[in-house]
């Protein structure tokens, strides 16, 4: 009897496999041979997967969005989330770099950026709920929670750069954004 395939699974140890190529190499080290070879599959199983590197690699980016996402909701407080958002901490750096890989590749590939656009609409929206939940009842509360949610939105995601490229050290990161949130105004 054939052996059952779970593809589901297939397609998650694969963009797994892109994952930790892309951490180790960038996407540049992104090749079929290369994941089949990291995810202990055949190139076969690779293509019976996905039809192109595309799709694998617009795949492999939504499995990274739904693990950010899902830490980010789980996250309690404008702060932690933010915090979360910016991958800050040592056990986030390979996502982080991941990330950013993602993130340079989505400027000239339009799949990839409709992913990135659709994690950033959720952090923003999250952001702007936790904002709104402050208790801010000003003439424009909504515009202004939203403005606020996006300032926020840029700025944790900008310390992911400089904590990788060395700029800031994570302390440093947490102490920009922790100087942000409590002098940020509340309208």
């Amino acid at each position: 009897m054939p052996r059952q395939v779970d593809h589901d699974s297939r397609r998650r140890t694969i963009a797994e496999a892109v994952c930790a190529l892309a951490d180790r190499d960038g996407l540049e080290g992104v090749t079929l041979r290369d994941v089949a070879e990291e995810a202990g599959v055949s190139m076969g199983a690779v293509q019976r997967c996905f039809r192109t590197k595309d799709e694998m690699l617009v795949f492999a980016l939504s499995h990274v969005s739904e693990q950010v996402a899902a830490r980010i909701r789980r996250a309690h407080g404008l702060g932690r989330v933010a915090a979360e958002i910016a991958l800050l901490t040592e056990g986030h750096r390979a996502q982080a770099r991941v990330w950013l890989a993602f993130a340079a590749r989505a400027a000239v590939s339009p799949p990839l950026a409709a992913v990135l656009r659709a994690h950033y609409a959720e952090a923003h929206a999250l952001l702007t709920r936790l904002i709104q939940a402050t208790g801010d009842d000003g003439p424009d509360a909504a515009g202004d929670a939203a403005e606020r949610a996006r300032t926020l939105l840029a700025l944790a995601d900008g310390l992911t750069a400089h904590v990788l490229i060395g700029h800031l050290t994570p302390h440093a990161a947490q102490a920009v954004l922790d100087h942000h949130l409590a002098t940020a105004p509340a309208r």
